[in-house]
């Protein structure tokens, strides 16, 4: 079955679901799953119930689908992402990425827990990802290209929203939100965390944060033509020279003590979009 009408089935059994007609596309990370219970709900469906939605396997990633309004919004938010790691393709992974697009959404704000490189972000900072660095070593525009979902060969030179950015910098300043650090991010498959070298490696590639996530999402968002909004809670600190084990455990109670300052700041983005 082609991309397209993998799409249109996911689309209709949505909208058969929902009167919302959603303009926003919110991907929440590991250990956000609280910000979903701000949405005014006019419909929650389990992925596993749309048709060739993956399921979520990890933890803290519920796997539901809420649409209804946030901060005066309608919005396409999902409570939980699919991983390369999970032994998903780079297609299935960004296939929600397509359905919203297609549900009429023109922004993407995509959030994860990353691990910091950069001694001046430390655990529990807020990024504000102004580029990346992909070493997934894949990619999900790869294969025979759809011009009616996008180009074959989309720019990239700003794949990160500058107008959006330039928002949530002005909300985390109007609203008194500390530690809100711009960043660039690099990705990487897991997933194991990665050796002292390898950080350190990522350090002199110029990258602030690494994560398992969110590039691809990304890709997808920017190959569709929508604005993307990316931000990232620090969980852990990756400094190569102090290097200390961290469990999911450690990740998903950081993510938790940052989702207070998270929700406002996103809340704020919203609302002024």
């Amino acid at each position: 079955m082609e991309l397209r009408e993998q799409i249109s089935q996911a689309t209709e059994f949505i909208r058969s679901r929902t009167q919302i007609k959603p303009e926003i596309g919110i991907i929440l990370g590991t250990g956000m799953g609280a910000l979903a219970k701000e949405v005014k709900g006019d419909a929650v469906i389990d992925y596993s119930e749309i048709p060739h939605f993956p399921v979520s396997t990890v933890e803290s990633h519920a796997g539901k689908l809420h649409l209804g309004t946030f901060a005066g919004k309608p919005v396409f938010m999902m409570q939980g992402r699919f991983h390369y790691y999970e032994g998903y393709s780079m297609q299935q992974v960004t296939f929600p990425v397509r359905v919203m697009r297609a549900m009429g959404c023109n922004t993407l704000i995509v959030m994860n827990a990353v691990g910091s490189m950069n001694s001046l972000i430390p655990k529990g900072s807020l990024v504000l990802v102004r580029d990346h660095i992909n070493l997934m070593g894949d990619n999900p525009l790869i294969g025979p290209n759809d011009d009616e979902l996008g180009p074959r060969f989309p720019d990239m030179s700003q794949p990160y929203d500058r107008d959006l950015i330039a928002l949530a910098r002005n909300v985390a300043l109007e609203e008194k939100i500390p530690n809100v650090h711009p960043g660039i991010m690099i990705s990487v498959t897991g997933p194991n965390l990665e050796t002292a070298a390898e950080y350190r490696m990522f350090q002199r590639f110029g990258a602030d944060i690494v994560t398992m996530s969110t590039v691809p999402e990304v890709l997808v968002a920017v190959h569709g033509g929508m604005r993307v909004l990316g931000i990232s809670a620090v969980t852990d600190e990756c400094l190569p020279d102090n290097l200390h084990p961290v469990s999911i455990e450690d990740v998903v109670q950081a993510a938790g003590d940052a989702e207070p300052r998270l929700t406002r700041l996103v809340r704020g983005v919203v609302e002024r979009i």
